[in-house]
């Protein structure tokens, strides 16, 4: 990459044609094969802004952006305005994530961007969820997707700065392909749960097809999560949010007939049964869902659920604390030298005609 590109983006002086930032990601596989699918698609059909620097501060705090990532928000601005590059870049980001809107077809997911990119590198695509705001927005509105939903949906972009910032100690965020779906309309916040329009795997539905079931691969389901920093999932909030999702997407997406649910999580391993009790929330969450496939033994899942459970990376299970009946299972079991796998998960949305 040159030299002049590398500094001044560490600087944050701006500057880097659009060549330089095709030269920096072709260096890179992952973003190689990234930027042939940018270039493919072309410019966007529409204008891509920002806010202006004194109209972006409300647009964060409406997504939950944590206060103390602001003024680094508005200080980086002017670097993207100031350079073709980025701009370009910029540009076609917002062009993928929006172009198919209203379908589960999704582009491919963007990609860790290479750490020449200094601090920018974590915050570069908080700017393209802002440029492709207006276009999300207008989808909600064009569903008649309730206002209190849009934003609780779309604040998901605060909540996980706030967890990279817990997870790994500074500002920005690592896992933009996430935040696609919801900027996508893909993904709706309803109450304790999140719900995914999505279509079963290849896994999953050949399983539910082998116990008989009329469903298969390909076939429309909702993909549950569960989102952090919301408190317990207690089962009435679960119930609730399962109740919301069946009206939900019955009235604003009626051409997309949903009867079953499916969650793939570490949540679902089965082995947390042999550590909480029945009557926890998480075995409760559990016992909702049949088991589809047991992931197999070279499918350890110890990272993510270290991750999600203690909010740490690249730890040894030595060192995991063991506060609550949750953090000894995970401990525990790690340091007994068994692993995690977690599972994948199918239930019958209540309601569902089908057999």
């Amino acid at each position: 990459m040159p030299r002049r590109l590398d500094e001044n983006l560490r600087h944050g002086i701006g500057g880097g044609g659009v060549e330089d930032i095709r030269e920096l990601l072709r260096a890179g596989v992952t973003t190689a094969s990234w930027l042939e699918h940018l270039e493919a698609i072309g410019p966007p059909d529409f204008e891509v802004a920002l806010p202006a620097a004194d109209d972006l501060p409300p647009v964060l705090l409406d997504l939950a952006v944590p206060h103390e990532e602001i003024d680094r928000l508005v200080a980086m601005l002017p670097l993207l305005n100031q350079s073709p590059g980025l701009w370009w870049l910029l540009e076609r980001c917002a062009h993928s994530l929006v172009r198919t809107m209203d379908t589960v077809d999704r582009p491919p997911w963007f990609p860790a961007l290479p750490e020449s990119l200094g601090v920018l590198q974590r915050y570069f695509f908080v700017y393209v969820f802002l440029a492709a705001l207006p276009t999300v927005r207008a989808f909600h509105r064009a569903r008649a997707i309730p206002d209190e939903v849009s934003r609780r949906t779309l604040a998901d972009l605060g909540r996980h700065m706030a967890v990279h910032r817990r997870n790994h100690g500074q500002g920005g965020f690592d896992n933009a392909f996430w935040l696609m779906l919801h900027f996508r309309g893909e993904i709706y916040e309803l109450g304790r749960l999140q719900f995914e329009r999505a279509r079963l795997g290849r896994r999953t539905g050949e399983a539910m097809a082998a116990a008989g079931l009329p469903y298969g691969p390909g076939d429309s389901a909702l993909s549950v999560h569960i989102p952090a920093f919301w408190g317990p999932m207690t089962p009435a909030a679960c119930d609730a949010s399962f109740a919301r999702a069946r009206v939900f997407f019955a009235r604003h997406f009626p051409e997309e007939p949903y009867e079953i649910a499916v969650c793939h999580s570490w949540l679902i391993d089965e082995q947390l049964a042999e550590y909480l009790p029945e009557e926890s929330n998480i075995i409760q969450f559990q016992r909702r869902f049949h088991l589809a496939y047991r992931p197999g033994a070279d499918e350890a899942s110890d990272a993510s659920i270290v991750r999600f459970v203690f909010g740490l990376t690249n730890v040894t299970p030595d060192v995991l604390p063991r506060r609550t009946t949750l953090e000894r299972a995970v401990g525990d079991h790690l340091r007994a030298g068994r692993h995690w796998h977690g599972g994948a998960g199918w239930l019958k949305l209540a309601g569902a005609e089908r057999g």
